[in-house]
């Protein structure tokens, strides 16, 4: 008996569709790929959240900024919330990397903690920096997941790359220091004391010059190495 034609094309429509589902994790996969589209998204993403704020940007500024359908940001970012986090990373990864290198590429303990502490101060205290924790810090209630995903562990202050680095210099026998994380926190607080917080809080409105922070960096070197360098 044959087969009737109406029923199999139902059932090859079924077919299709089926194989069409099925596929498309995959293709979703493939075309979140492109770290060029990625980036694209990123940067038009940055644009409105710096003009905007967090909370006023909608997805359809974000994707006006970017020059890409709204489907597209759904491919590589589950929501805002987590293109706001993925930007916030890349940020982060690129100024950490920038920092390890100010270690890697001194000459001497001095060298090397002057030219990170600039590093972590100037950054810390851009108004980027600024702005992305004040938006997060309004959210925190609301929105804790990306509190924790902006804020820990670590996000800007470079604690684990420089415990490395003063790792290092300990065996070498340049300093004497029983915690190297420790010593890492005390480092960074000592560097940006005279100017993250009345940053954060709108007390100092501008960023600090680059004579103040070299001052202020200065001043926190002396001070680490006075207490942490090995006594003869």
């Amino acid at each position: 008996m044959s087969a009737d034609p109406e029923m199999h094309g139902l059932a090859a429509a079924r077919l299709d569709a089926a194989e069409d589902e099925a596929t498309k994790p995959a293709r979703r996969r493939v075309a979140g790929q492109d770290p060029a589209k990625r980036q694209q998204i990123i940067e038009g993403a940055k644009r409105c959240f710096m003009r905007l704020g967090f909370e006023a940007a909608s997805m359809n500024d974000i994707t006006a900024e970017a020059g890409v359908s709204k489907g597209t940001i759904y491919v590589y970012f589950a929501d805002k919330a987590d293109l706001f986090a993925a930007l916030c990373e890349g940020e982060r990864e690129r100024h950490l990397q920038f920092a390890k290198s100010q270690l890697d590429e001194s000459v001497g303990v001095e060298e090397a903690l002057t030219r990170f502490g600039v590093a972590v101060t100037t950054r810390l205290t851009s108004n980027q920096v600024i702005s992305a924790m004040r938006m997060v810090l309004a959210v925190a209630d609301s929105m804790p997941h990306l509190a924790t995903r902006f804020f820990g562990p670590e996000p800007f202050s470079g604690v684990a790359i420089l415990k490395v680095y003063l790792d290092r210099v300990v065996a070498s026998g340049e300093l004497d220091i029983a915690d190297t994380e420790l010593a890492g926190r005390q480092f960074i607080d000592l560097v940006m004391a005279g100017v993250f917080k009345r940053r954060l809080f709108g007390i100092l409105r501008e960023e600090a010059s680059p004579e103040l922070i070299a001052s202020m960096v200065a001043t926190g070197v002396d001070m680490f190495l006075t207490y942490y360098r090995r006594k003869s």
